[in-house]
């Protein structure tokens, strides 16, 4: 790891602005491996970014005000360009995969930032950005894929690949909860399987369009997967089957953006360009009620050439000990809704896009991470900021908490991650 202050850092000047935003659009599609015989999980055991980052040069400045204060522990620092995924591993939450639009993936340890091992072998690793990266449910494999759909899982202990697999352009990958399991979406509208390490594949056809985000449900049994169509399908893993389907007035009428269930599986949120927070039972497959969203402030008409304003669903969760779901928006809202008389119950606003939301495991505290570089935590019951974290010089594109809540982890288009400790007078 280097020193913020050493070889490789960002020499900025604050009198200056970023001038260049780069656009990074998904490649052409490739041709899909064939379906493999089906996955058996009887015997087994018990997180997009959006394709938009700074590029920013060493004579390029920062945003103004960005680069104030840095309340992070530590800073890792060996990306060479936006870093655009995080995840901790869930049995110690002692280590960190990051991936970045270096085409490279680190896995390091969050005490001090110095590397586990570096997934290159010598060679540019990855073929693309790396967009996805997390550890299966134990922790004993780390799985990271690329935006042109190339796989990979590499064993932690013996840091030897463990399988790799290429499939059509990435668009969203996460492990099985209770088993060593994999489940990805991609651009031509699949979701795929894996038994990790055998590869046994399974594959569910949704339509002949991106499968825009997906998640498996606290059973182990049943994912639900959106669209860039705007329908819904909920899928039976076992069978291979879609068990539910949610399109015309009951789908989005844009592309899905997030979804999530609640702890146990019985309700799903899904969100959508189209500004609509969607609760659905996952057992009937019935919309209970759309959330929707006002802007904050009216938009101003986009003059001759310009593009209107635009906002979205971006990022959305249940919280675990109280009937509440929050939803974060591009325009900076962060909406808190009472699930049990279906209505607003806070409206929290932040100055720049949220990113991405999660809640704490055992309290009504939510996390925010957002364009403006800050993470801040938010009481949901009252709606009041608890606290800001700053130290980023570009905008957070993804965000991990650990189990206890006292480590907040981020990743940035200023090419760093780092590592926060949530101070909590209350705890």
């Amino acid at each position: 790891m280097e020193p913020a202050d050493g070889p490789g850092a960002l020499d900025f000047h604050g009198d200056e602005e970023i001038i260049e935003v780069v656009e990074l659009g998904p490649p052409g599609p490739d041709d899909l491996a064939a379906e493999m015989e089906d996955v058996d999980f009887e015997d087994e055991g018990a997180e997009e970014p959006d394709g938009e980052a700074w590029e920013t040069e060493d004579d390029e400045g920062l945003e103004d005000g960005m680069e104030a204060q840095d309340d992070s522990e530590v800073t890792f620092s060996l990306h060479s360009a936006s870093v655009f995924c995080v995840s901790l591993d869930p049995k110690t939450n002692t280590l960190a995969v990051t991936g970045g639009e270096d085409d490279k993936a680190f896995v390091w340890r969050l005490s001090d930032g110095e590397l586990l091992f570096e997934s290159l072998l010598g060679c540019i690793w990855h073929k693309d950005s790396v967009t996805c990266a997390g550890f299966s449910h134990d922790s004993v494999f780390v799985a990271t894929g690329d935006m042109s759909g190339l796989i990979k899982v590499w064993r932690v202990d013996t840091k030897e690949e463990a399988w790799s697999f290429e499939v059509g352009d990435l668009e969203w990958m996460e492990w099985h909860p209770q088993a060593h399991v994999l489940l990805a979406g991609t651009a031509d509208g699949n979701s795929w399987m894996w038994k990790i390490p055998s590869g046994d594949c399974k594959t569910f056809q949704g339509p002949a369009c991106p499968a825009t985000c997906g998640k498996i449900l606290p059973d182990g049994k049943r994912a639900v997967v959106g669209y860039e169509d705007g329908t819904m399908r909920i899928w039976d893993l076992k069978q291979g089957t879609s068990l539910h389907v949610l399109k015309g007035q009951d789908g989005h009428q844009d592309p899905l953006t997030c979804v999530a269930s609640n702890q146990d599986g019985s309700l799903i949120l899904t969100g959508s360009v189209d500004c609509h927070a969607k609760l659905v039972n996952s057992a009937t497959g019935k919309v209970v009620c759309v959330f929707k969203m006002e802007s904050a402030a009216p938009k101003a008409p986009a003059s001759e050439g310009e593009e209107a304003e635009s906002n979205s669903v971006e990022s959305l969760g249940f919280c675990n000990v109280m009937p509440l779901a929050a939803v974060g928006y591009l325009d900076g809202t962060l909406a808190i809704y009472d699930l049990s008389t279906q209505s607003l119950r806070h409206k929290c606003q932040h100055e720049s896009g949220i990113v991405q939301l999660l809640w704490e495991e055992n309290s009504a505290v939510v996390y925010t991470c957002s364009l403006d570089g800050a993470v801040r935590l938010w009481d949901a019951r009252s709606g009041k900021m608890i606290s800001e974290y700053r130290g980023h010089s570009a905008e957070i594109l993804d965000f991990a908490v650990n189990k206890d809540a006292s480590i907040v982890v981020t990743t940035s288009g200023d090419h760093q991650a780092k590592v926060f400790c949530v101070q909590r007078p209350d705890r």
